[in-house]
């Protein structure tokens, strides 16, 4: 099977290109196909979302995380995480277990803890009732019954107990992430040298950036070894800052996350997250309680399109919602690129860069 247009390759775009398909795998990428206005570009990679179409990650629901995942498959996402936020324990063991079997099945990639380790002042939408200081034990335990589902997890560095958690992390093959937290520039620094590789949503759920005391966002950025999440939706970073950051951190560390919550492709209304009342009015996502923005209602078709708003060239976008998440994640030989010996997953993208068609593992949607 042949698919042809302008083919983003991590190298560039292949004008009148072809991908050439066979079975679940892709085996030429190639010129000579009739020109088309059409984009192929491969699957979106989100390795940060709640939940989408009305459908949750957060309450551990296997039926509601295949819904969400189909959900997302449909504006281009073939590869996700499924993200948790702030919970009791009994609820991360109890999604972890629930998870595992659509992980093995591949409906999900993995699963992502984003809490319940994380600072009470940069909580952001997190459950301030479920903070707590990392526990080895606990982690241990989770990633024993996860048998491999557990992929990534997020904690605030400056906790007690954090440094160890992530060197933990690191030792099992598992992704730990700084994020929702009031560390200092040292502090992160201490993170990262732990074996920290990734920033959860740089910017947002963190000390601001000073000119005397950086914080978090200047070493995350700068640090070559990290991957940084960016929510491109207009709502969390300016056009502005998502544009600086992309060039700071370059296509290679910067990665495009939806954060998204179940209100993603719904109306306007009452939703829940992490058993807290969410408002979405106008697809921005708040508390109830107090106005924290609470995730977002964002797709990563959207992200592309926004991202390349800001300025951001097609290419670099692309590998920032497609290859360069995938390395963040450990799963680049397999997805994240149209190149021979990769699963196909592609989309196909109108002159408008909306979604025409979804291929993955070979098969159209």
């Amino acid at each position: 099977m042949r698919v042809g247009g302008r083919v983003v390759t991590p190298d560039g775009v292949v004008e009148s290109g072809y991908v050439e398909v066979a079975g679940d795998t892709i085996v030429t990428v190639g010129t000579g196909a009739p020109a088309s206005d059409t984009w192929i570009v491969p699957g979106f990679v989100d390795i940060h979302t709640h939940g989408g179409g009305g459908h949750t990650f957060t309450t551990g629901d296997p039926a509601a995380a295949r819904e969400a995942a189909a959900f997302h498959l449909r504006h281009g996402t073939t590869t996700l995480l499924a993200s948790l936020v702030s919970s009791p324990y009994e609820l991360m063991r109890a999604a972890t277990a629930a998870f595992a079997p659509l992980v093995a099945e591949g409906v999900l990639a993995g699963v992502h803890y984003e809490g319940p380790y994380l600072s009470e002042v940069r909580c952001g939408a997190q459950n301030p009732a479920y903070l707590r200081d990392p526990s080895t034990e606990e982690l241990a335990a989770l990633l024993a019954l996860g048998g491999g589902a557990v992929r990534m997890v997020t904690i605030a560095p400056e906790r007690t107990g954090a440094l160890d958690a992530i060197k933990l992390l690191g030792a099992h093959g598992v992704v730990a992430a700084i994020g929702h937290t009031d560390a200092t520039y040292d502090q992160t620094l201490a993170g990262i040298e732990a074996g920290a590789t990734v920033g959860t949503h740089v910017f947002n759920g963190m000390r601001p950036p000073h000119h005397r005391e950086p914080g978090p966002v200047f070493a995350l950025l700068g640090a070559d070894s990290v991957v940084c999440e960016l929510i491109p939706d207009g709502i969390h970073l300016h056009d502005g800052t998502l544009a600086f950051a992309a060039k700071v951190a370059g296509p290679d560390r910067a990665a495009l996350i939806t954060d998204a919550m179940a209100a993603a492709g719904m109306p306007d209304g009452e939703y829940e997250l992490g058993g807290q009342a969410v408002v979405v009015a106008d697809r921005v996502a708040r508390l109830s309680r107090d106005g924290s923005i609470a995730g977002s209602t964002l797709t990563m078709d959207a992200a592309l399109r926004q991202a390349i708003h800001a300025g951001v060239s097609i290419v670099d976008a692309v590998r920032m919602a497609t290859l360069t998440p995938a390395r963040a994640i450990g799963v680049a030989g397999d997805v994240g690129a149209l190149a021979p010996g990769l699963r196909a997953d592609l989309v196909v993208l109108d002159d408008t860069l909306r979604v025409e068609r979804v291929m993955r593992a070979g098969s159209w949607l």
